[in-house]
């Protein structure tokens, strides 16, 4: 009697408890081949900011397909695609969708020959150079992935195609239109970004600040025109703007720590129009990079300041002061939560590799996903993987002298799609389930 007792209780036991699943990674190497025709038609096929609607759809269908409750046009071409499995944490994972105006010269058999024109009314090619077909790609697999192991999670978990974020609006449009209203707000944000800095299928993140403040500056810079051969009678607007650049540079060498990483780039000086006139103006434009709001101010006053300063020092008049103009919105810095940074980093090292997952250190590119935590920073906890493109051996080279690695927004960067793909499915994954275990009863 006792053994036929538990024998029957075994059999229920074994009942109520999941079956036990593949590895998430072997999963992923089953469904590769046709995650890459999917990459391989968003590349070939890439979408200019807030126009990414055939993107958006391929998105969308997926999502419907393993079966999410999608919401089209979120933020105008975003879409929000929510999977509840009942009590838990609430889990977002967003993927951004939008192209760039590059014309693609990677040479692969499927580059873009896409063109068209911008918001800003500019005609050109589109490329993908910032890797965002890669990330679509890996969400698409990380949906299929959650649907199929809701047995293994409890909670609702919150997938985002974003729109925009090459020009830092998309993260900002979707939350003015509701996404923390009309769906389920967030306990935890996930995201990943390709790059050419690590190993193809190598993971990393930072812990802290992950991505930069982006400020772009327009600096107007006014004087007297006049001949060229009689620059007294003038106040010669390229010199000012020469003595300006000059002294930008001590905004980061002598009035910041050292410890506190900032940039001031002129990337363009427009000035004049033939040999011999000083023109009465010249154009400036500048990226300024930061990390905390204090020192991005900080940046901002000085260079008003400089500006100024150096016309007086030029004999300008007050009407004739420089003019300034910091465009907005801006680009805010992406913070990943530290713990919870270190926390991904240590399970996933257990469970994809030591060697394959890494610290890395913070970056002066922009990034618009910290939007999604910065909406309500005392609750939702974020981070943003790294995943690695890059040929292990041309890397290596590239670090000792050999030909540079192309960055991202090259027309030549073209990450092993594959590995970036596997990876960032993988992490999105295993990080979710990580944060959404099942009760046990």
């Amino acid at each position: 009697m006792r053994t036929v007792l538990l024998a029957s209780a075994c059999v229920v036991a074994s009942a109520s408890m999941p079956a036990m699943a593949e590895p998430v990674a072997d999963s992923v190497t089953r469904d590769l081949p046709g995650l890459m025709e999917t990459y391989r038609d968003l590349h070939a096929n890439p979408e200019l900011s807030f126009q990414e609607v055939r993107s958006a759809k391929i998105m969308a269908d997926a999502a419907r397909k393993a079966g999410f409750s999608v919401t089209e046009k979120v933020g105008r071409t975003g879409i929000v695609a929510v999977l509840k499995n009942g009590p838990g944490p609430t889990v977002l994972i967003r993927a951004d969708m939008d192209a760039l105006p590059v014309v693609e010269q990677t040479g692969l058999p499927f580059a873009s020959t896409k063109r068209g024109t911008s918001t800003a009314g500019v005609e050109s090619g589109i490329m993908h150079a910032c890797g965002h077909d890669t990330h679509m790609t890996a969400w698409i697999e990380t949906a299929r992935l959650m649907a199929a192991r809701k047995a293994e999670w409890s909670g609702t978990l919150v997938m985002i195609g974003q729109p925009a974020e090459e020009m830092g609006l998309g993260a900002l449009e979707m939350l003015k239109d509701g996404l923390y209203n009309r769906f389920p707000k967030p306990d935890y944000a996930l995201a990943f970004h390709d790059t050419p800095e690590l190993p193809a299928g190598v993971v990393g993140a930072a812990k802290g600040w992950a991505l930069a403040n982006v400020d772009s500056v327009d600096i107007l810079v006014r004087g007297v025109g006049g001949h060229g051969a009689y620059p007294q009678a003038t106040r010669d607007p390229i010199v000012l703007g020469s003595a300006i650049v000059m002294k930008l540079q001590t905004l980061v060498s002598r009035e910041t720590n050292p410890l506190d990483p900032v940039v001031v780039t002129v990337g363009s000086f427009h000035a004049g129009t033939k040999h011999n006139i000083i023109s009465d103006q010249a154009k400036l434009e500048l990226t300024v990079r930061s990390y905390s709001d204090e020192t991005r101010q900080r940046l901002l006053d000085g260079i008003a300041r400089v500006a100024r300063g150096e016309a007086i020092a030029s004999g300008l008049s007050e009407d004739l002061m420089p003019q300034i103009k910091v465009k907005e919105p801006h680009t805010r810095a992406t913070w990943n939560t530290p713990e919870f940074a270190e926390e991904a980093i240590a399970d996933l090292k257990g469970k994809m590799g030591a060697d394959n997952v890494v610290i890395t250190p913070s970056a002066m590119g922009g990034e618009d996903f910290g939007e999604f935590r910065r909406a309500d920073e005392d609750h939702i906890k974020s981070v943003i993987f790294w995943v690695g493109g890059a040929d292990p051996a041309r890397l290596a080279a590239a670090k000792t002298g050999g030909p540079a690695m192309p960055s991202l927004h090259s027309p030549f960067w073209a990450p092993q799609a594959d590995k970036v793909i596997a990876s960032g499915a993988q992490a999105l994954t295993l990080t979710a389930l990580r944060l959404m275990p099942r009760p046990q009863v």
